[in-house]
């Protein structure tokens, strides 16, 4: 092989199985004679660290680079053989893909499921590829790249995720229930009834919902927009209400958790005794902070308006111990409720830092 065939250095080993591979049976022929669109293309794909395949010519001529090798699995070598026929088991799913390349449409498609045999049996496997078409010095389309990746045993970690995350929601939400009914006849027996009760049922009620978005997002945390909006459904009995408004935030699970608690907690106040107990009160709950660094502040506030004049109480409840010093302590930062006469307001302010590393 000539000085022609310095498109193939660098290659690896396939580099080296394609010098010594007899091409004289092909419609390619030596390789010092390739189409220079093709040499381009093949010592591209032969000097990537990512898995590339060059599929040339209507015969669908198959040429790769050592990181698509174990793709193939145990199959017969691949090279100098027509595409279709590599890849026949799951040809009537890819053979169409591969014919878009060849009418000059790229394609990309992630997590693409094909039952392929490289092993002597046939197996489920998912792939994240793009069919790109090469075309000549004139613009004609001669061959595509293949430019792929295996994602099997990701969608697979991820559908074991779901499943477990799912048994999780489901055994939370019975745990929920059986804390509901000890509650309620460890209430009974004591002969409380009223305010107390009603609190602590909506409190566990409050929990369960957080805990079940957690789990129901199937990660480690929840979007700061979601876990406000489900705390605030059962208190949701008129449109125009509640504004909402920030940008995305990703929570920590516990943040979530207390942030659900603490919503609650302002709007069961605000409903007995704040804007919601007006038929013209509103809230309005935004927050702010978008710096990818962490290095901005964090703020969220919750300002009630229209409803009856706001005085200071005379002692703070749990409920109030919870806005300010668990969820303080949560967030790593300060939280306050002001008790404006026009309108309850409260602020917990933090660094944005402290929500990535939650």
């Amino acid at each position: 092989m000539g000085n022609d065939a310095h498109f193939l250095d660098g290659g690896g080993e396939m580099a080296d199985a394609i010098r010594s591979h007899d091409w004289s049976s092909t419609e390619l022929g030596p390789p010092e004679g390739w189409p220079s669109a093709l040499k381009t293309a093949l010592s591209m794909a032969l000097n990537s660290k990512f898995p590339k395949c060059i599929v040339w010519g209507p015969d669908l001529t198959t040429l790769y680079n050592d990181a698509f090798r174990p793709i193939l699995g145990k199959k017969p070598s691949a090279l100098g053989r027509p595409f279709s026929d590599v890849w026949k088991e799951a040809w009537h799913e890819i053979g169409p893909i591969c014919e878009q390349a060849y009418a000059g449409e790229a394609t990309f498609i992630e997590d693409f499921p094909l039952v392929i045999d490289r092993h002597g049996y046939p197996e489920q496997c998912y792939f994240t590829f793009c069919y790109s078409p090469i075309r000549d010095e004139h613009g004609v389309v001669k061959g595509m790249i293949d430019t792929v990746i295996e994602t099997t045993k990701t969608v697979e970690t991820q559908r074991q995720t779901y499943l477990l995350a799912g048994e999780l929601e489901h055994r939370i939400k019975n745990t929920m229930a059986v804390i509901s009914a000890i509650v309620g006849q460890t209430l009974d027996s004591t002969g409380l009834e009223g305010q107390a009760r009603a609190s602590l049922t909506q409190r566990i009620a409050a929990l369960a919902a957080a805990q079940s978005l957690l789990s129901g997002q199937h990660t480690i945390g929840a979007d700061i927009s979601d876990v406000i909006k489900r705390a605030l459904l059962p208190f949701r009995t008129d449109t125009g209400r509640f504004s909402i408004e920030g940008p995305a935030v990703q929570l920590g699970p516990g943040q979530a958790l207390m942030l659900s608690l603490a919503i609650n907690e302002l709007a069961t106040n605000a409903l007995k005794y704040g804007s919601l107990s007006s038929a013209s009160g509103k809230v309005a709950i935004a927050w702010t902070g978008c710096d990818a660094d962490g290095k901005d502040d964090f703020l969220l506030t919750w300002v009630e308006r229209g409803g009856p004049e706001v005085a200071r109480p005379e002692r703070r409840g749990f409920g109030s111990r919870i806005v300010e010093q668990v969820l303080a302590q949560e967030f790593r930062g300060k939280a306050e409720i002001i008790h404006d006469p026009a309108g309850l307001r409260f602020e917990l302010r933090t660094k944005l830092a402290n929500l990535s590393q939650a």
